[in-house]
């Protein structure tokens, strides 16, 4: 299959044509039928030009729009991967019946997010509160899909609940389902040839950085079916993913082929998801072979000694029989409801009169035995 392509189709045609299960992340940014009648002004007099283009008001009723929803997320299930990860982003005119529509096909949500946009457009009637949140769906295919999600990586992005100075400290906190986000703006925001926008909702790319980032690997297959100024191409292109655009309108793809040829590859720790490389496995017994523990050594805790360490990795105390591991010994010294704590967290030995934990020597071993 090819990939890296940008498709200048309509989407129901376009995605008919690739393999079945052959892309590993969705993201949809459907039309959403926002409804728009009329002429908005702005407090200056000025006329307000939003999302009134035909692509967005082609639908005469809730049941041909619910039609045309239910026609494209079953093309985009076909070519998903079993394990992959489907992404739709939509306002309130269209979000809850996108999600009923994919809960109807079978789909298992897993999150909605709320992009809350630090710079979003006044209600300039003054009619009603202003409208200041998009809805994004993460789902899979099935209840029993194992998808990709780097779990540690969405941490590192998460700037929404941490204050800068606590994240320069190495403070991380869970990334939660409400993202800060700005409405795309200046440099980001594609222009055509009279200087005007040229897409009415154009996405900002921090939207998609951060859904590729945990959601993906370096070298999937990302799909879009719903192009516009190519976004997402852009990005999963920066970020080391192969990417397959599909969009209807010839100018949108014209200047969003321009958008992503300017795009350098740059893969970094975020891209390639280090921090949730799991460290290579190693035993009490292979380190006291390597030297790095010896038979006998006092285990601490607290700073108080407890148990000796044995040649098989197995520790002892003076006043008992059997021997233990240090993950159950630990529960039981801490008198913890758990049968089993993680004793590398916890336990000790003295090196050069300093207590130094275990896990720290652990650390040290992995680096310079087994990366070695």
């Amino acid at each position: 299959m090819k990939t890296n392509i940008v498709i200048n189709g309509n989407c129901f045609d376009e995605l008919a044509k690739l393999p079945e299960e052959s892309v590993d992340l969705i993201f949809a940014d459907p039309p959403y039928w926002m409804r728009v009648d009329g002429i908005l002004n702005r407090p200056s007099g000025s006329e307000y030009d939003g999302c009134d283009d035909e692509w967005d008001n082609q639908f005469i009723s809730n049941e041909d729009y619910k039609e045309f929803t239910r026609k494209w997320i079953q093309a985009c299930l076909r070519v998903l991967k079993p394990n992959g990860s489907f992404w739709v982003i939509g306002g309130m005119q269209c979000i809850y019946t996108i999600g009923a529509i994919m809960q109807d096909l079978g789909m298992w949500l897993i999150n909605d997010v709320i992009w809350w946009k630090t710079n979003p457009t006044p209600n300039f009637k003054g009619t009603r509160i202003n409208n200041a949140h998009e809805t994004l769906i993460w789902a899979t295919k099935s209840k029993t899909a194992k998808y990709t999600f780097n779990y540690k990586t969405a941490k590192e992005l998460n700037k929404d609940t941490v204050w800068a100075k606590d994240f320069a400290n190495g403070i991380r906190k869970q990334l939660g389902s409400v993202w800060r986000i700005g409405v795309c703006q200046g440099d980001e925001r594609l222009k055509n040839k009279q200087g005007t926008k040229l897409h009415s909702t154009q996405k900002p790319e921090e939207i998609l950085y951060r859904i590729i980032a945990f959601n993906s690997k370096v070298g999937d297959i990302i799909l879009d079916p719903f192009g516009g100024t190519l976004t997402t191409g852009a990005v999963a292109k920066r970020m080391g993913r192969k990417y397959i655009m599909i969009e209807n309108n010839k100018e949108y793809c014209e200047y969003g082929q321009k958008r992503i040829d300017a795009v350098n590859e740059n893969i970094g720790d975020i891209e390639l998801a280090v921090f949730d490389d799991k460290p290579p496995r190693v035993t009490f017994e292979e380190m006291i072979r390597a030297g790095y523990f010896s038979p006998q050594e006092k285990l601490y805790y607290n700073g108080k000694p407890y148990y000796f360490l044995m040649p098989d990795g197995k520790i002892i105390r003076e006043d008992e029989t059997e021997p233990i591991d240090i993950h159950s010994a630990i529960a039981k010294v801490r008198k913890s409801s758990a049968g089993r704590l993680n004793g590398w967290n916890y336990w000790a030995v003295a090196r050069n009169g300093v207590l130094i934990l275990i896990d720290v020597i652990r650390q040290k071993y992995i680096t310079e035995v087994k990366y070695a």
